[in-house]
């Protein structure tokens, strides 16, 4: 088996190390990554800029590509020229330093890395660790390479990528969910600089909890490893029925 490992948190996170550690032990792994942090990129590439490559020798860790870009040229670079064509048998992004559930998706770099697998016809998958201190990976990266070899084994549609999510401590199980729909509640916090301009600094909200195992939000909350398939597809068929034959 071949990985195509990559992340948001860039080359030097401990998340992509922690899954490396153990995707090795199962599979040939090559890590292709950005150079520096890139959350909440959502699914951009890049375009009007150069990519700059450099190869990677982490002493005691592993070897790999940095890219001055984002998640997804980063798989679309690795398959086109490091790969030169020759596609994976697998694209995993992550592991996340934080949730990537609900509406999370339309955001995430790590996400979309996933995405970009998808869409050149790779089995993929985007994996997160819901925490946002103090993170212990190791129970995550052992299921990622757990769920590697269950992916690899079974047939995903076309366009479809699985979003993983897990929660800290210790899960009480895994769930297939739907993706949650409520909005980020945004909150947009005052401060002034020292030269006394006004800036604002965008935090958030998580959404009201609610006791429903099928939405990854909520699983979650409830710790369970929740695993939501995500079509590439975004097609809004029902109302495309309707309205199919206007003419305007």
């Amino acid at each position: 088996m071949h990985i195509l490992l990559t992340n948001d948190d860039g080359i030097y996170a401990e998340g992509i190390y922690a899954a490396y550690k153990e995707l090795s032990k199962i599979a040939d792994v090559t890590v292709v990554a950005p150079e520096s942090e890139q959350s909440s990129v959502g699914h951009g590439i890049t375009l009007f800029y150069p990519l700059f490559v450099k190869k990677i020798s982490l002493k005691n860790r592993f070897e790999g590509h940095a890219i001055s870009g984002k998640p997804a040229d980063c798989v679309k670079f690795a398959v086109s020229v490091l790969l030169k064509g020759k596609k994976p048998d697998l694209v995993i992004s992550g592991i996340n330093f934080g949730g990537n559930d609900g509406c999370s998706v339309f955001y995430s770099g790590t996400v979309a890395a996933a995405r970009e697998g998808a869409l050149m016809g790779i089995k993929s998958f985007a994996i997160s660790l819901n925490c946002f201190d103090n993170p212990d990976f190791s129970t995550t990266a052992k299921f990622t390479a757990k769920f590697a070899k269950w992916v690899c084994k079974n047939t995903l549609p076309d366009g479809t990528f699985l979003n993983v999510n897990v929660p800290p401590g210790k899960p009480k199980g895994t769930r297939f969910t739907r993706q949650g729909t409520e909005p980020i509640h945004e909150v947009f916090e005052k401060r002034k600089s020292p030269h006394s301009n006004h800036y604002y600094w965008m935090g958030g909200k998580m959404p009201v909890h609610r006791n429903d195992n099928s939405i990854d939000t909520y699983a979650l909350k409830n710790k369970y490893i929740t695993i939501t398939p995500i079509h590439s597809d975004l097609t809004d068929e029902t109302f495309l029925n309707k309205v199919k034959n206007y003419d305007f």
